[in-house]
Protein backbone atom coordinates (compact mmCIF):
# COMPACT_ATOMS: atom_id res chain seq x y z
CA UNK A 1 0.00 0.00 0.00
CA UNK A 2 1.34 3.51 -0.85
CA UNK A 3 1.94 5.77 1.67
CA UNK A 4 -0.37 9.10 1.53
CA UNK A 5 0.99 12.29 0.26
CA UNK A 6 2.01 14.62 2.27
CA UNK A 7 1.26 18.17 1.04
CA UNK A 8 3.41 20.25 3.73
CA UNK A 9 0.41 23.04 3.41
CA UNK A 10 -3.29 23.48 3.96
CA UNK A 11 -5.19 24.90 1.14
CA UNK A 12 -5.74 28.54 0.61
CA UNK A 13 -7.96 30.67 -1.64
CA UNK A 14 -4.89 31.90 -3.52
CA UNK A 15 -3.20 28.37 -3.49
CA UNK A 16 -5.79 26.06 -3.90
CA UNK A 17 -5.06 22.33 -3.32
CA UNK A 18 -6.14 19.42 -5.90
CA UNK A 19 -8.56 17.53 -4.81
CA UNK A 20 -10.27 14.15 -6.39
CA UNK A 21 -13.27 16.35 -6.84
CA UNK A 22 -11.43 18.68 -8.06
CA UNK A 23 -9.79 22.08 -6.26
CA UNK A 24 -10.27 22.33 -2.97
CA UNK A 25 -10.31 26.76 -2.80
CA UNK A 26 -10.17 27.74 1.13
CA UNK A 27 -11.53 31.21 2.25
CA UNK A 28 -10.59 32.43 5.93
CA UNK A 29 -13.18 34.82 6.88
CA UNK A 30 -11.91 38.38 8.39
CA UNK A 31 -11.71 37.92 12.18
CA UNK A 32 -14.08 34.76 12.05
CA UNK A 33 -17.46 36.43 10.50
CA UNK A 34 -19.21 36.45 7.37
CA UNK A 35 -21.91 38.81 6.86
CA UNK A 36 -25.13 37.68 5.11
CA UNK A 37 -24.22 39.42 2.25
CA UNK A 38 -20.93 37.36 2.19
CA UNK A 39 -22.90 34.36 2.96
CA UNK A 40 -25.16 34.28 -0.27
CA UNK A 41 -22.36 35.53 -2.04
CA UNK A 42 -20.15 32.44 -1.78
CA UNK A 43 -22.82 30.05 -1.94
CA UNK A 44 -23.38 31.90 -5.69
CA UNK A 45 -20.39 31.21 -6.00
CA UNK A 46 -19.75 27.75 -5.02
CA UNK A 47 -22.43 26.79 -7.45
CA UNK A 48 -21.28 29.14 -10.25
CA UNK A 49 -17.54 27.93 -10.42
CA UNK A 50 -17.65 24.84 -8.08
CA UNK A 51 -19.88 21.98 -7.63
CA UNK A 52 -22.04 23.44 -5.11
CA UNK A 53 -20.45 21.66 -2.04
CA UNK A 54 -18.98 23.68 1.01
CA UNK A 55 -16.77 22.71 3.93
CA UNK A 56 -16.47 24.03 7.39
CA UNK A 57 -12.44 23.00 8.51
CA UNK A 58 -11.36 22.44 11.72
CA UNK A 59 -9.85 26.21 11.37
CA UNK A 60 -12.82 28.01 11.31
CA UNK A 61 -12.55 28.31 7.71
CA UNK A 62 -14.87 27.73 4.42
CA UNK A 63 -13.84 26.02 1.87
CA UNK A 64 -15.50 25.53 -1.49
CA UNK A 65 -14.95 21.59 -3.62
CA UNK A 66 -15.42 21.23 -7.38
CA UNK A 67 -12.86 24.38 -8.41
CA UNK A 68 -11.56 23.73 -11.59
CA UNK A 69 -7.96 25.44 -13.18
CA UNK A 70 -10.56 27.44 -15.44
CA UNK A 71 -13.09 28.81 -13.38
CA UNK A 72 -10.28 29.43 -10.65
CA UNK A 73 -9.40 32.98 -11.37
CA UNK A 74 -12.61 34.21 -11.91
CA UNK A 75 -14.01 32.93 -8.53
CA UNK A 76 -11.04 34.54 -6.92
CA UNK A 77 -11.62 37.84 -8.59
CA UNK A 78 -15.65 37.32 -7.21
CA UNK A 79 -14.17 36.50 -3.49
CA UNK A 80 -11.99 39.36 -3.91
CA UNK A 81 -15.21 41.67 -4.78
CA UNK A 82 -16.76 40.10 -1.30
CA UNK A 83 -13.47 41.93 0.49
CA UNK A 84 -12.39 37.60 0.49
CA UNK A 85 -9.33 37.53 -0.54
CA UNK A 86 -5.82 38.80 1.06
CA UNK A 87 -3.51 41.01 -0.89
CA UNK A 88 -0.80 38.21 -1.52
CA UNK A 89 -0.51 34.39 -0.94
CA UNK A 90 2.17 35.25 1.79
CA UNK A 91 -0.25 36.86 3.60
CA UNK A 92 -3.25 34.50 3.43
CA UNK A 93 -0.79 31.64 4.89
CA UNK A 94 0.36 33.59 7.56
CA UNK A 95 -3.24 34.94 8.79
CA UNK A 96 -4.24 31.41 10.53
CA UNK A 97 -6.45 33.08 12.83
CA UNK A 98 -9.41 31.26 15.16
CA UNK A 99 -11.38 33.89 16.76
CA UNK A 100 -13.72 33.15 19.72
CA UNK A 101 -17.20 33.60 18.18
CA UNK A 102 -18.99 34.59 21.55
CA UNK A 103 -19.75 38.40 22.60
CA UNK A 104 -17.97 41.18 20.22
CA UNK A 105 -14.88 40.55 18.00
CA UNK A 106 -12.20 41.53 20.24
CA UNK A 107 -9.35 44.27 19.25
CA UNK A 108 -6.79 42.18 19.83
CA UNK A 109 -8.41 40.07 16.48
CA UNK A 110 -8.04 43.27 14.66
CA UNK A 111 -4.99 44.36 15.50
CA UNK A 112 -3.57 40.58 15.02
CA UNK A 113 -4.57 40.50 11.19
CA UNK A 114 -3.40 43.94 10.56
CA UNK A 115 -0.09 42.83 12.08
CA UNK A 116 0.00 39.90 9.93
CA UNK A 117 -0.28 41.68 6.48
CA UNK A 118 2.66 43.62 6.88
CA UNK A 119 5.82 42.63 5.58
CA UNK A 120 8.06 42.26 8.38
CA UNK A 121 5.41 40.08 9.74
CA UNK A 122 7.57 36.58 10.59
CA UNK A 123 6.95 33.88 7.46
CA UNK A 124 5.45 31.05 9.64
CA UNK A 125 5.53 27.37 8.68
CA UNK A 126 2.04 27.03 6.76
CA UNK A 127 -0.06 25.57 9.71
CA UNK A 128 1.17 27.97 12.32
CA UNK A 129 -1.57 29.57 13.99
CA UNK A 130 -3.19 31.93 16.53
CA UNK A 131 -6.61 31.43 19.02
CA UNK A 132 -8.04 34.60 20.13
CA UNK A 133 -9.82 33.25 23.09
CA UNK A 134 -10.15 36.11 25.24
CA UNK A 135 -13.78 35.52 26.90
CA UNK A 136 -14.02 35.42 30.36
CA UNK A 137 -13.94 31.53 29.34
CA UNK A 138 -11.59 29.57 26.76
CA UNK A 139 -13.39 27.71 24.26
CA UNK A 140 -11.00 27.31 21.78
CA UNK A 141 -8.53 25.31 23.50
CA UNK A 142 -9.26 22.19 21.74
CA UNK A 143 -8.86 23.89 18.33
CA UNK A 144 -5.47 24.13 16.77
CA UNK A 145 -3.20 27.30 17.58
CA UNK A 146 0.34 27.75 18.31
CA UNK A 147 -0.12 31.05 20.07
CA UNK A 148 -3.12 32.03 22.01
CA UNK A 149 -4.31 34.87 24.03
CA UNK A 150 -6.57 34.04 27.24
CA UNK A 151 -7.97 34.96 30.46
CA UNK A 152 -5.89 33.58 33.83
CA UNK A 153 -7.58 32.85 36.38
CA UNK A 154 -8.21 35.71 37.54
CA UNK A 155 -9.79 37.12 34.34
CA UNK A 156 -6.56 38.78 33.16
CA UNK A 157 -5.21 38.34 29.53
CA UNK A 158 -2.30 36.37 29.13
CA UNK A 159 -0.24 34.73 26.32
CA UNK A 160 -0.11 31.01 25.83
CA UNK A 161 2.13 29.08 23.92
CA UNK A 162 0.54 25.67 22.68
CA UNK A 163 1.01 22.43 24.88
CA UNK A 164 2.16 24.77 28.13
CA UNK A 165 -0.26 24.49 31.66
CA UNK A 166 0.98 28.44 32.12
CA UNK A 167 1.24 31.93 30.19
CA UNK A 168 2.96 35.40 30.32
CA UNK A 169 0.48 38.04 31.33
CA UNK A 170 -0.04 40.99 28.97
CA UNK A 171 -1.74 44.17 29.18
CA UNK A 172 -4.38 45.32 25.78
CA UNK A 173 -1.53 47.71 24.14
CA UNK A 174 0.82 45.18 23.98
CA UNK A 175 -0.67 41.56 23.98
CA UNK A 176 0.08 41.73 19.91
CA UNK A 177 3.35 42.75 20.01
CA UNK A 178 4.05 40.14 22.31
CA UNK A 179 2.38 37.32 20.06
CA UNK A 180 4.36 38.54 17.91
CA UNK A 181 7.83 38.44 19.89
CA UNK A 182 6.85 34.89 20.94
CA UNK A 183 6.61 33.33 16.73
CA UNK A 184 9.70 35.58 15.96
CA UNK A 185 11.42 33.47 19.13
CA UNK A 186 9.73 30.30 17.55
CA UNK A 187 11.12 31.12 14.56
CA UNK A 188 14.67 31.97 15.76
CA UNK A 189 14.52 28.39 17.76
CA UNK A 190 12.70 25.96 15.41
CA UNK A 191 15.22 24.26 13.33
CA UNK A 192 12.99 21.62 11.66
CA UNK A 193 9.96 22.06 13.70
CA UNK A 194 7.05 23.30 12.71
CA UNK A 195 4.33 23.25 15.44
CA UNK A 196 4.71 25.01 18.58
CA UNK A 197 3.56 22.18 21.01
CA UNK A 198 6.22 19.81 18.83
CA UNK A 199 9.01 21.93 20.01
CA UNK A 200 8.52 22.52 23.44
CA UNK A 201 7.55 18.83 23.56
CA UNK A 202 11.12 18.32 22.12
CA UNK A 203 13.34 19.73 25.39
CA UNK A 204 12.74 24.02 24.04
CA UNK A 205 12.63 26.59 26.67
CA UNK A 206 10.57 29.76 26.52
CA UNK A 207 11.83 32.84 27.59
CA UNK A 208 11.13 34.57 30.93
CA UNK A 209 7.57 35.06 32.16
CA UNK A 210 5.92 32.41 30.99
CA UNK A 211 4.41 31.14 34.05
CA UNK A 212 0.70 32.13 35.35
CA UNK A 213 -1.55 29.48 35.49
CA UNK A 214 -4.18 29.18 32.61
CA UNK A 215 -7.60 28.27 32.81
CA UNK A 216 -8.94 24.61 32.10
CA UNK A 217 -11.64 24.42 29.46
CA UNK A 218 -15.07 23.62 30.22
CA UNK A 219 -17.09 23.93 27.54
CA UNK A 220 -18.23 22.24 25.02
CA UNK A 221 -19.66 23.15 21.76
CA UNK A 222 -23.17 21.65 21.14
CA UNK A 223 -25.94 23.28 18.84
CA UNK A 224 -28.50 25.33 20.99
CA UNK A 225 -29.08 28.95 21.70
CA UNK A 226 -26.71 31.46 22.66
CA UNK A 227 -26.71 34.78 23.88
CA UNK A 228 -25.23 35.62 20.33
CA UNK A 229 -27.98 33.41 18.11
CA UNK A 230 -27.96 29.88 17.85
CA UNK A 231 -25.50 27.22 17.24
CA UNK A 232 -25.97 24.81 14.48
CA UNK A 233 -23.52 21.80 13.55
CA UNK A 234 -23.00 20.09 10.40
CA UNK A 235 -22.39 16.21 9.74
CA UNK A 236 -18.80 16.53 9.05
CA UNK A 237 -18.57 19.58 8.89
CA UNK A 238 -20.05 19.69 4.98
CA UNK A 239 -23.33 21.71 3.73
CA UNK A 240 -24.66 22.75 0.26
CA UNK A 241 -24.70 25.77 -1.23
CA UNK A 242 -28.77 26.06 -0.88
CA UNK A 243 -28.33 25.63 3.13
CA UNK A 244 -25.49 28.20 3.20
CA UNK A 245 -27.19 30.48 1.52
CA UNK A 246 -30.27 30.71 4.03
CA UNK A 247 -28.03 31.35 7.59
CA UNK A 248 -28.02 35.05 6.94
CA UNK A 249 -24.68 37.02 8.94
CA UNK A 250 -22.62 34.24 10.64
CA UNK A 251 -19.99 33.01 12.97
CA UNK A 252 -17.62 30.43 12.35
CA UNK A 253 -16.17 28.00 14.96
CA UNK A 254 -13.52 25.26 14.44
CA UNK A 255 -15.91 22.49 15.84
CA UNK A 256 -17.77 22.76 12.19
CA UNK A 257 -20.75 24.32 14.01
CA UNK A 258 -21.45 27.19 13.05
CA UNK A 259 -23.26 30.18 15.24
CA UNK A 260 -26.44 32.40 13.18
CA UNK A 261 -25.98 35.93 14.43
CA UNK A 262 -29.33 37.35 16.03
CA UNK A 263 -31.17 33.87 15.00
CA UNK A 264 -33.94 32.36 17.76
CA UNK A 265 -34.48 29.16 15.39
CA UNK A 266 -31.92 27.13 12.63
CA UNK A 267 -33.63 27.02 9.42
CA UNK A 268 -34.76 23.33 8.64
CA UNK A 269 -32.46 22.06 6.05
CA UNK A 270 -31.08 18.30 6.06
CA UNK A 271 -27.62 19.74 6.21
CA UNK A 272 -28.03 21.63 9.60
CA UNK A 273 -27.73 19.68 12.89
CA UNK A 274 -29.81 21.33 15.68
CA UNK A 275 -30.19 18.25 17.96
CA UNK A 276 -27.53 18.19 20.61
CA UNK A 277 -28.20 14.45 20.96
CA UNK A 278 -27.24 13.56 17.49
CA UNK A 279 -24.36 10.94 17.35
CA UNK A 280 -23.10 12.23 13.44
CA UNK A 281 -22.05 15.51 15.76
CA UNK A 282 -19.89 12.65 17.84
CA UNK A 283 -17.90 11.37 14.54
CA UNK A 284 -15.26 13.28 12.32
CA UNK A 285 -15.07 11.65 9.01
CA UNK A 286 -12.79 13.49 6.01
CA UNK A 287 -14.25 13.55 2.50
CA UNK A 288 -12.64 10.09 1.89
CA UNK A 289 -12.86 8.77 -1.17
CA UNK A 290 -13.48 9.11 -4.51
CA UNK A 291 -13.30 13.09 -3.46
CA UNK A 292 -10.36 12.83 -1.71
CA UNK A 293 -7.20 11.15 -4.12
CA UNK A 294 -5.20 10.21 -0.77
CA UNK A 295 -8.40 8.65 0.67
CA UNK A 296 -8.33 4.45 0.39
CA UNK A 297 -11.96 4.15 0.87
CA UNK A 298 -15.31 5.86 1.36
CA UNK A 299 -15.26 7.41 4.92
CA UNK A 300 -18.97 9.17 5.39
CA UNK A 301 -21.21 6.34 3.82
CA UNK A 302 -19.50 4.45 6.88
CA UNK A 303 -19.79 6.89 9.44
CA UNK A 304 -23.81 7.47 8.63
CA UNK A 305 -23.97 3.90 8.98
CA UNK A 306 -22.13 3.46 12.12
CA UNK A 307 -23.68 6.38 14.01
CA UNK A 308 -26.78 4.56 15.37
CA UNK A 309 -24.50 2.60 16.84
CA UNK A 310 -22.42 4.82 18.75
CA UNK A 311 -22.39 4.89 22.56
CA UNK A 312 -23.23 8.26 24.19
CA UNK A 313 -20.05 8.37 25.74
CA UNK A 314 -18.36 7.23 22.50
CA UNK A 315 -16.67 9.85 19.57
CA UNK A 316 -14.77 8.40 16.56
CA UNK A 317 -12.67 9.18 13.97
CA UNK A 318 -13.02 8.05 10.54
CA UNK A 319 -10.24 8.81 8.17
CA UNK A 320 -9.49 7.87 4.48
CA UNK A 321 -5.73 7.46 4.97
CA UNK A 322 -3.14 7.30 7.49
CA UNK A 323 -2.71 11.47 7.59
CA UNK A 324 -5.93 11.71 9.79
CA UNK A 325 -6.45 15.07 8.74
CA UNK A 326 -9.55 15.75 9.61
CA UNK A 327 -8.27 15.00 13.33
CA UNK A 328 -4.53 15.41 13.33
CA UNK A 329 -4.70 15.05 16.86
CA UNK A 330 -5.34 11.09 18.74
CA UNK A 331 -8.70 10.06 19.43
CA UNK A 332 -10.17 7.52 21.65
CA UNK A 333 -11.42 5.38 18.36
CA UNK A 334 -10.16 5.56 15.14
CA UNK A 335 -10.98 3.75 12.08
CA UNK A 336 -8.33 4.20 8.94
CA UNK A 337 -9.15 3.34 5.46
CA UNK A 338 -6.87 0.47 4.10
CA UNK A 339 -6.44 -1.24 0.91
CA UNK A 340 -8.93 -4.14 2.50
CA UNK A 341 -11.46 -2.89 4.56
CA UNK A 342 -10.34 -0.88 8.17
CA UNK A 343 -7.83 -0.50 10.71
CA UNK A 344 -8.70 0.36 14.13
CA UNK A 345 -6.55 2.52 16.10
CA UNK A 346 -7.51 2.99 20.12
CA UNK A 347 -6.18 6.10 21.65
CA UNK A 348 -4.40 7.30 19.36
CA UNK A 349 -3.76 8.48 15.71
CA UNK A 350 -4.53 7.79 11.85
CA UNK A 351 -1.27 6.63 11.27
CA UNK A 352 -0.93 4.66 14.21
CA UNK A 353 -0.51 0.83 15.16
CA UNK A 354 -3.18 -0.37 15.10
CA UNK A 355 -5.55 -2.62 17.94
CA UNK A 356 -7.14 -4.57 14.78
CA UNK A 357 -7.25 -4.63 11.12
CA UNK A 358 -8.79 -4.96 7.55
CA UNK A 359 -12.57 -4.76 9.32
CA UNK A 360 -15.40 -4.57 7.56
CA UNK A 361 -18.23 -2.64 8.61
CA UNK A 362 -20.14 -5.42 10.77
CA UNK A 363 -16.80 -5.82 12.22
CA UNK A 364 -16.46 -2.11 13.35
CA UNK A 365 -19.89 -2.62 14.76
CA UNK A 366 -18.84 -5.48 16.78
CA UNK A 367 -15.99 -3.61 18.02
CA UNK A 368 -17.73 -0.44 18.89
CA UNK A 369 -20.40 -2.92 21.06
CA UNK A 370 -17.52 -3.78 23.44
CA UNK A 371 -15.62 -0.76 23.51
CA UNK A 372 -16.03 2.02 26.37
Amino acid sequence: MNAPEIKGYCPGALRPMMSGDGLVVRIRPYNGRLSRVQTKGIAALSLRYGNGIIDLSSRANVQLRGVTPDTHAPLIDALRDLSLIDPSEAVESRRNIIVTPFGETPAAAHALTDALGQPHAPALPHKFGFAIDTGPKPVLQTAPADIRLERDLKGELILVADGMSTGKPVAVENCISEALALANWFMDTRSTHNRMAKLLGDGATLPDGFNTARQTQTYAPVPGPTPQGMIAGMAFGQVTAAAFATLGDIRLTPWRMILMEGCEHAPQHDSLITDPTDPLLRITACTGAPDCAQALNQTRALARHLAPHLKPSQTLHISGCAKGCAHPKAAPLTLTATGNGFDLVKQGRAGDTPAASNLTQNDIIKALSHAP
